[in-house]
């Protein structure tokens, strides 16, 4: 594997993008996350508010989207959420094809299963390290920040799976999957480089 592409998936909370941003650092790679809603959004026309928007919409209640056609339907007769979803299917793999790289989320594990340079990795934490988390970046009740993570990560096991047919965060389908809590952030990182490197 001489240009790894790096594909992190992770719980809500458990420091995946931080985790992903090191790793980039550390091994001189570019680094995607929210670079795809913004091609994404210069793609379709859409604003990146309103992709995110969607994307929410659409996890928050898919069955209730789809009973109303609320997978909103463009002129062209696709939804505007599998609009977004193709654009940055596309998008992730253009940046693949350009060389080495990390991409945080977006299924981009999915979109690039058969690329032989593809390295997948889910980052998981324990539930208390994770209410910690987000305790301290939203400033909510330990209580109210449980409820949002889980929610969180309620949508994105569903939206995976839509797409994917997949179960999010099944082993059978990533090359490595790291607890963040028990190993800590550091760690993770210096795992998956060492994974990676060891791969070349």
């Amino acid at each position: 594997m001489k240009q790894p592409i790096i594909c992190i998936s992770r719980q809500f909370g458990s420091g995946g993008r931080v985790i992903g941003k090191a790793v980039a650092q550390k091994l001189g790679l570019p680094f995607y996350d929210r670079t795809i809603i913004n091609q994404a959004a210069e793609a379709t026309g859409l604003s990146a508010e309103f992709i995110e928007q969607e994307e929410q919409r659409f996890n928050n209640s898919m069955l209730f989207n789809l009973s109303m056609g609320g997978h909103t339907i463009t002129a062209s007769g696709i939804s505007f959420s599998n609009r977004v979803f193709e654009a940055e299917s596309k998008i992730i793999r253009d940046l693949a094809a350009q060389g080495g790289c990390v991409i945080v989320g977006r299924c981009a594990d999915y979109v690039l299963r058969d690329d032989p340079n593809l390295f997948s990795v889910f980052i998981c934490a324990d539930l208390p390290y994770r209410v910690n988390r987000v305790v301290e970046w939203e400033h909510l009740p330990a209580d109210r920040a449980e409820k949002v993570l889980k929610n969180k990560d309620k949508q994105r096991a569903r939206h995976y799976h839509f797409y994917t047919d997949r179960d999010w965060g099944n082993k059978e389908y990533y090359h490595m999957i790291l607890n963040s809590s028990r190993l800590g952030i550091d760690q993770c990182v210096d795992l998956i480089c060492s994974a990676v490197q060891n791969e070349q």
